[in-house]
């Protein structure tokens, strides 16, 4: 196996574990970076979907006193059972619409200016979800926790979890970010942003676990043996990167909010639009 390769597999792991889990794209971020290191193709395609299974272990990790809970009251905990069914609901859309756009959108949306133009547009959203999260609750409450309609998981009700499975359905397009998706739009339909930012989690490990096997499964005649340290080093990375990122944003979205993030996005996407029309940098499809 190439050492080389083996490299870019292991920085696309880390890129993937530090922005799945923020309102700033992984996958936009790995069609990004992916062009910049001549790390592109089909088979990068499936890599890119692939190890956000890395990241999702380390949910199942971080949360696995909860969830082993879960499945042990699934048959008798009205808390477990409501928990599970919300996790289900909102992971529903996503599959749904996955299945009939998914190729669609891949051939013809995963390139880097359509990207960046989405970090754009959802970077502006994002700040006014931000200013209309203020106004509604107070510069006081940056959390909202104390006023917020579904303060914690257990306050969701089915309808919430449906809703916020169909505003994942947006993260389909890449640059849009699932989590920031999630997250955005839970506090637009009143959760609290630390409840956003955990149900954002626990949905992402039934929604990207499914893509990933979907995707190996239906590409599977473009991999061989070969490709398999390429596919293990990109997951193991990702899962410490992700591992890291978890606990760092519970504790930030305590005490802050996302316009950073915001800001962010669009200053990158600027830069990666300029960039591309200007020829400074040759984004690769």
């Amino acid at each position: 196996m190439d050492l080389l390769l083996l490299i870019k597999a292991a920085i696309m792991g880390v890129v993937e574990g530090l922005t799945e889990f923020l309102p700033i794209s992984s996958t936009g971020h790995l069609i990004l970076t992916g062009s910049l290191l001549n790390f592109t193709g089909e088979t990068v395609k499936v890599f890119d979907v692939a190890i956000q299974t890395g990241a999702m272990f380390a949910v199942i990790w971080e949360y696995r006193v909860r969830l082993l809970g879960t499945v042990r009251g699934i048959t008798h905990d009205p808390v477990a059972q409501r928990f599970a069914r919300n996790v289900v609901v909102a992971f529903i859309p996503a599959a749904v619409f996955g299945l009939l756009l998914g190729s669609m959108v891949k051939a013809h949306l995963f390139k880097p200016v359509p990207v960046a133009m989405a970090f754009i547009v959802g970077g502006l959203i994002i700040l006014w979800v931000e200013r209309w999260h203020r106004q509604k609750y107070g510069d006081r409450d940056l959390e909202g926790a104390r006023r917020a309609r579904v303060e914690t998981v257990d306050d969701m009700s089915t309808m919430d979890a449906l809703k916020i499975g169909l505003i994942q359905c947006l993260a389909l397009i890449p640059g849009t970010s699932r989590s920031g998706a999630t997250i955005i739009g839970g506090m637009v339909l009143g959760f609290s942003r630390k409840c956003a930012t955990e149900f954002s989690f626990y949905l992402g490990i039934p929604t990207l676990m499914a893509a990933g096997a979907y995707s190996v499964l239906k590409q599977r005649h473009l991999l061989s043996m070969a490709d398999l340290p390429m596919f293990a080093v990109g997951l193991v990375m990702a899962f410490f990167s992700a591992l890291l990122c978890i606990r760092w944003l519970i504790r930030y979205v305590s005490t802050h909010d996302f316009t950073i993030f915001a800001w962010y996005r669009i200053v990158f996407g600027l830069i990666v639009l300029a960039t591309a029309y200007t020829g400074v940098v040759t984004w690769a499809a």
